[in-house]
């Protein structure tokens, strides 16, 4: 290996031990996600114990996101990840720890399930807030890099629900947390062995935590306008999406006659697409013009898959209409994300990704709770084809102007 070889791979290591780390962290989560309704269900055999664990996961993710953002940028985004994710970690370890001792009941379960999820919303936060400086002294693309991150979370996320279903086969759910503390632990030694800490030269001068200093992400947004509209977008069409997962399409599932379960092979379709398209992107991301394929991707990502449950073709076309959705909506996230780097001052980064998380997190249960008002009121063919409506208006309506400019 050359001299140059050698030192173009030493440059880009911290941003990929960094990826890494958010990979592995990702499949974490997804063993969580999996575990945790199943130790509600064992614990109280009760739909509302399912009920309580999502409020307790989703809840803090809101909390953390506005709130830790301001503590990120005050003890750096390095550190932050780092305490971050040992505290995380901890409060996972001591699921299976009690469940062991027989002294896990169902509120110290929500309890600890609340801590995690609101140290993971700031040490998300801090984790992304590097990638920009990473992504510098690496000398590679924002675009590519953010396209990277995409890929790799999003291959992370189905190996963990795969890995989670098998080991609550073997071991049962509580054991199962044990490989996610084991995550938190990985991914903290990356970080502490490959990722340096980044050097700001614009960092804000308030970087205390008082009122003005936690609210410092919010007011940008609301001051500037292409976060204004990207918030906007991201918001309507993340609560519409999780309508869709999480009502409409399991109810087209079920109305074919097999006790729902294409909506396995519904999701498949559209989770290997989006992984499809954001390695795509990852490729020729950087050479392409950004706000004209956002418009088509998004257009192409959400109304054709809700006119075309609405129209109920053979569940074929499903498949495929499902699988080009996917396509085009992997690119989505590295897009906007790459834009949120360039445009968001480095001193207040980790507050104005938290406050943007906290709200595309609020926004998801509502999508959820309006989706089922409208079925219940107007059936589901009627619901399916407001919500393809209202994604091509908001895309149509806040996706233009001269706020796109810096995009």
């Amino acid at each position: 290996m050359s001299a140059a070889s050698t030192i173009a791979t030493r440059r880009r290591t911290p941003i990929m031990a960094l990826l890494a780390a958010g990979g592995i962290s990702r499949a974490g989560n997804a063993i969580t996600v999996v575990a945790v309704p199943l130790i509600a269900l064992q614990i109280s055999n009760t739909p509302l114990a399912i009920a309580a664990a999502g409020i307790a996961a989703t809840l803090p993710l809101v909390i953390g996101g506005v709130v830790g953002g301001a503590v990120v940028d005050r003890l750096g985004f390095r550190r932050a990840s780092i305490i971050a994710d040992a505290a995380s970690g901890a409060t996972v370890l001591a699921v299976p720890l009690l469940a062991a001792a027989d002294a896990l009941n169902l509120g110290a379960l929500l309890a600890l399930v609340f801590v995690s999820n609101l140290l993971d919303a700031p040490g998300e936060a801090a984790r992304s807030s590097q990638i920009p400086e990473l992504s510098a002294l690496a000398g590679m693309p924002l675009d590519r890099v953010a396209a990277m991150q995409a890929t790799v979370e999003r291959s992370a996320t189905m190996a963990g629900a795969a890995l989670a279903g098998l080991l609550v086969a073997l071991t049962g759910p509580a054991p199962t947390m044990l490989v996610d503390g084991a995550t938190f632990a990985v991914a903290i030694l990356l970080t502490i062995a490959f990722v340096p800490r980044v050097a700001l030269d614009d960092a804000e001068t308030d970087r205390g935590l008082g009122w003005r200093a936690m609210t410092a992400g919010i007011r940008f947004i609301l001051r500037t306008p292409l976060m204004r509209a990207v918030v906007a977008m991201v918001v309507v069409t993340n609560a519409i999406d999780t309508a869709g997962l999480t009502v409409l399409q399991p109810l087209y599932a079920k109305g074919l006659g097999h006790n729902g379960a294409e909506l396995g092979i519904m999701i498949a379709c559209f989770s290997g697409g989006a992984l499809a398209g954001a390695a795509l992107y990852g490729i020729v991301g950087d050479r392409v013009p950004r706000h004209g394929l956002l418009i088509v991707l998004f257009l192409l990502a959400g109304p054709p898959l809700y006119l075309t449950l609405m129209l109920e073709p053979p569940f074929a076309v499903v498949a495929v209409v499902l699988a080009v959705a996917g396509l085009a909506a992997g690119p989505l996230n590295p897009m906007l994300d790459a834009a949120l780097y360039r445009i968001v001052p480095a001193g207040i980064r980790a507050r104005v990704l938290g406050a943007l998380t906290a709200g595309v997190t609020a926004a998801m249960p509502l999508g959820s709770l309006l989706a089922g008002i409208g079925v219940d009121a107007l059936g589901l063919t009627a619901t399916l084809g407001l919500a393809a409506l209202l994604y091509a208006a908001t895309i149509l309506g806040t996706g233009f102007g001269r706020r796109w400019r810096g995009f």
